[in-house]
């Protein structure tokens, strides 16, 4: 027997889409491909999902500078098959080379780039990808013989890799794809052209598919600050010890400007935002749902009516005010909470709904639900839904948030989360005790809220800051960041940058307050991807100070951070709960 809408269990899933800017802003010059590898396979995917099952509802989350560089590549592709202008990414330059470089470092780049691709799902599942794949440990480890390589093997090497990283959806509904997946071998450079094409067609259209079915009512758009800094340390670094009281934490513990920074990387954020969707979001997701007290009063002042964080964050906070037993005895985390300013308990404003993701059942789906089989995975989220359901007859405010990245999880499934997607969909809007919804309409007057008296100041991640700060390497980013952000300030201050100097300086200081590079400093990571955002952390620092006109430090030029660790799903995400 179906239960009435007011007896269902709301529920809200949020995926947040993010890169990092991977440009260098200089030459405008790509250093990384990550961007649209992921849009052509987990960006496109997600929408497809929501377009092919109408009922299914999600919150989306866009941050501004994955939107920035999908327009670029957008307009890269096409200014490329129209008027043959180069591209300004080399991976996707050489997929289209007529004639490859000879010298054996350029090869091995070559060829290192396209096994940068989970080896179980998108390598090995193509006999031909996984033959190309073995042949190359002969090169890697012999890389003298590299150059007597027929450059065929690169050019199907290429091909293979921007094949098998297609969504699953466009394997399956293109026939071009299927034709070329289909020829295994010998690709032409029309063959080449061709799947470069259907790229294109995949970037063109994705940022209007997703206005569409935001517009139709089935999703809610929300927005991340411009480019994706940990909003709380940079008002106050110190707000770390928040939940790691004996943390150590750079040599210098207050970030210049940092509020100002905060504010400027909100405003920009809300314009870009407008820019792609038209209109202004009601909700953000801080970077790394990383709250404070302080970050929950300036977001306030930007009209948004919620925000959402991790689970051990509302934790944290409860444990504080030494009233977790009372709450989660006769509330739970599956409501709206509310946090009031001073300035807001005078006036009559009301304060910002804070929706705290569901760690568990959000870490099964980034974690555990890959090795099972889809049916097996769906049920068992559904079983635990059901169980939440039935601990209360009365399910009035209650919405139960399941918060994940939506691009990194999948290439740990068997065809990019193909089954398990359209099973969870189906299976959550079919169901009579279950609504899919959006935050916006779970958005709670302060009647119905709970206060909390404060927070404790974390992320997603284990409710701390640990993944941003703490470790001897993040520490070290920050100090290089703090001295950086002071000789701008100096900069400024004497008026030696007139407007459009001021604008490139603003935006690059903007991109090193980015989480992203402190995310991937420390041993515990892999090798390789520390070493990339290494560098390119130290690179982007040293734009800055070009750009401000000032010698970079000498130290820029130095490795300062080195992994050796393999952490779960290569380090891209990291669990809700130590």
């Amino acid at each position: 027997m179906s239960s009435s809408k007011g007896d269902k269990l709301k529920v809200v899933i949020c995926w947040h889409m993010h890169q990092p800017e991977y440009r260098d802003l200089r030459k405008n010059e790509y250093q990384l491909p990550w961007t649209y590898l992921h849009v052509i396979k987990d960006y496109v995917d997600m929408v497809d999902h929501l377009e092919t099952i109408p009922g299914a509802r999600a919150v989306v989350n866009f941050t501004p500078t994955l939107l920035e560089q999908i327009e670029d590549y957008k307009q890269q592709l096409k200014a490329f098959l129209r008027h043959n202008t180069p591209l300004r990414c080399p991976l996707l330059a050489s997929l289209t080379s007529e004639k490859l470089p000879s010298s054996p470092p350029l090869r091995l780049q070559i060829i290192n780039d396209c096994l940068r691709a989970n080896r179980e799902r998108l390598i090995d599942r193509f006999p031909a990808y996984k033959k190309l794949a073995d042949m190359s440990a002969w090169f890697v480890n012999n890389p003298d013989t590299v150059f007597y390589l027929e450059e065929q093997y690169l050019f199907d090497m290429l091909t293979w890799h921007h094949l098998a990283w297609l969504g699953e959806t466009v394997k399956r509904n293109d026939r071009r794809i299927k034709r070329l997946i289909m020829k295994e071998s010998d690709y032409t450079l029309n063959d080449r052209y061709l799947l470069l094409e259907v790229i294109g067609e995949l970037l063109n259209t994705l940022v209007a598919r997703y206005r569409r079915l935001a517009q139709s009512g089935q999703i809610e758009l929300s927005v991340t600050p411009y480019a994706h800094p940990i909003i709380p340390l940079l008002l106050d670094l110190t707000s770390a010890r928040e939940a790691m009281p004996d943390v150590p934490l750079p040599e210098e513990t207050v970030y210049p400007g940092g509020k100002e920074r905060v504010h400027w990387h909100i405003q920009q954020g809300l314009d870009i935002f407008k820019n792609h969707f038209g209109y202004k979001p009601v909700g953000c997701w801080p970077s790394e749902g990383g709250v404070s007290d302080a970050t929950l009063d300036i977001l306030s002042e930007y009209d948004f009516k919620w925000v959402a964080t991790g689970g051990s964050v509302l934790n944290n906070s409860l444990s504080k005010a030494n009233i977790i037993d009372e709450v989660y005895n006769n509330i739970g985390i599956h409501r709206a909470y509310t946090v009031k300013s001073e300035q807001q308990k005078k006036s009559k404003d009301e304060a910002i709904n804070i929706f705290f993701r569901d760690d568990g059942l959000s870490d099964l789906i980034g974690f555990t639900y890959s090795k099972w089989h889809a049916d097996d995975a769906v049920g068992n989220l559904i079983e635990h839904l059901e169980t939440i359901h039935d601990y209360r007859d009365d399910q009035s405010g209650r919405v139960v948030s399941i918060i994940l990245d939506g691009e990194n999880a999948w290439e740990y499934y068997p065809e990019n989360g193909y089954y398990f997607l359209t099973t969870l969909y189906k299976r959550l809007v079919e169901h009579p005790d279950i609504e899919l919804t959006t935050f916006a309409e779970c958005v709670e007057p302060k009647s119905k809220t709970t206060e909390l008296p404060s927070l404790v100041a974390g992320s997603w991640v284990y409710g701390s800051f640990s993944t941003w700060i703490g470790d001897r390497a993040k520490n070290r980013g920050w100090d290089m960041l703090t001295e950086a952000k002071k000789c701008f300030d100096k900069v400024v201050a004497r008026g030696e940058l007139d407007s459009g100097q001021l604008a490139r300086a603003e935006q690059q200081l903007a991109v090193c307050e980015g989480s992203d590079w402190f995310w991937w400093f420390g041993d515990y990571n892999p090798a390789d991807s520390v070493s990339s955002f290494e560098s390119l952390y130290r690179l982007n620092l040293s734009i800055l100070y070009q750009y401000l006109g000032v010698l970079p430090p000498s130290y820029l030029t130095q490795v300062f951070t080195q992994g050796s660790g393999s952490p779960a799903t290569g380090g891209t995400m990291r669990p809700g709960q130590e």
